[in-house]
């Protein structure tokens, strides 16, 4: 290929990429994917550009967290403070308290979807507490259930706490979560704490770690919703080193077992996204922009995004703002500004660690293009949502 055919293909300029091919440059991450899909190259070049690296801290173009936030998780536990030695009341006593305390974890999920997760996390916090003391009270399977439900609250807030930004408190309560839902008598929920830690990996950019984790979630002793859940989170990992074939193959994985989990529902809160049609479909437009093809993973991302329903405003940032950076890295660039324009209230509406992350690769990816009216004309607005976070 000549200088210009790659230009072309992989929408980075003739200019920059002779800069890169004298040595003068460093290959951005983003650049190695894309060559990596266009040769074929299952992440080599990837691994190659990853490696001049002198920061060890630092995955790509994003700072990755230290590895041991990432692995050093262990089964902690609430519920060596005493609280299982309450009174012994009968179970009718407390059922109308767990209905009513499953509906408040709903609304709170809800509001989770358009509100500050940093004003949320003192509530959350406070409600499992409740939680936690009315399990004290009482006996037999309603203890069981309100200490599960406990455990529930603390896995959401665990997950406020990660859009908050606060990756070593979203992995405690993660922890608090196991060890409360253990003491209601529910042996799953530590699988699906793997999940998490796997997902704090992934957005610090730690492919193997993510794998690794994922991998450990789906045994076959686990329902099928959790191990969907982790073989997508596994194909995410593989999409970030580059390794196509085993991650599609982690694709149809998480497609059938979370086909499995709906036709095989329980009446408890789900774990994960309950915002999605297709969370499967959605991931795989995901994984595509991270295995360089850009233009795939926005034409998916499109279609996935117009059935996010309308209130819920932090799942529609996080995947439109993946779609307006799969469409900038494809050379889309009115169409991602146009995105990006309509998203950008709800970033500044509802703040979210994760979303903050695509802003800034958005904000990177089409500064290539300042010379774009389009672009010139959005760049105030986007760093002042940056900046405002």
């Amino acid at each position: 290929m000549t200088l210009q055919d790659l230009a072309y293909a992989v929408h980075y300029s003739k200019g920059y990429l002779c800069k890169i091919e004298r040595g003068d440059k460093r290959p951005p991450t983003a650049l190695a994917r894309r060559c990596d899909a266009l040769f074929v190259a299952e992440g080599t070049l990837r691994r190659l550009a990853e490696a001049e690296r002198k920061d060890d801290e630092t995955v790509g173009d994003e700072p990755t967290m230290a590895r041991r936030d990432v692995i050093a998780t262990g089964v902690g536990s609430l519920v060596g403070i005493g609280m299982i030695g309450g009174g012994n009341h009968g179970d009718g006593a407390a059922l109308p308290a767990l209905a009513v305390f499953r509906d408040q974890l709903q609304q709170m999920r809800l509001l989770g979807q358009s509100t500050d997760p940093a004003m949320l996390l003192p509530v959350l916090s406070a409600q499992t507490s409740t939680v936690m003391n009315c399990a004290t009270r009482a006996a037999g399977s309603t203890r069981d259930g309100l200490l599960t439900l406990a455990a529930r609250f603390a896995e959401y807030t665990g997950w406020m706490a990660q859009e908050a930004g606060d990756d070593a408190e979203a992995l405690r309560w993660t922890a608090d979560a196991v060890g409360l839902a253990q003491a209601g008598g529910d042996e799953h929920l530590a699988g699906y704490a793997l999940v998490r830690r796997a997902l704090v990996a992934f957005y610090g950019g730690a492919a193997t770690e993510t794998i690794s984790l994922a991998q450990q979630a789906q045994s076959g002793a686990l329902p099928p919703r959790i191990r969907g859940l982790a073989a997508q989170r596994e194909a995410q990992g593989h999409a970030l080193a580059g390794q196509e074939k085993a991650c599609l193959h982690g694709l149809d994985r998480a497609r059938e077992l979370l086909r499995r989990a709906q036709e095989t529902a329980a009446d408890a809160p789900v774990l994960g996204t309950t915002h999605l049609a297709d969370p499967a479909s959605m991931v795989t437009g995901w994984c595509l922009y991270d295995l360089g093809r850009p233009r795939e993973a926005a034409e998916i991302l499109d279609q996935e995004c117009r059935r996010i329903t309308p209130h819920a405003l932090r799942t529609r940032a996080r995947y439109g703002f993946r779609s307006a950076l799969a469409h900038a890295s494809a050379g889309e660039i009115e169409r991602s500004c146009e995105l990006a324009r309509e998203l950008l209230p709800c970033a500044d509406l509802v703040p979210s660690a994760t979303v903050r992350a695509d802003v800034r690769r958005l904000e990177r990816e089409l500064s290539r293009f300042r010379t774009h009216r389009t672009v010139r004309d959005l760049q105030p607005a986007l760093l002042r949502t940056l900046g405002s976070s």
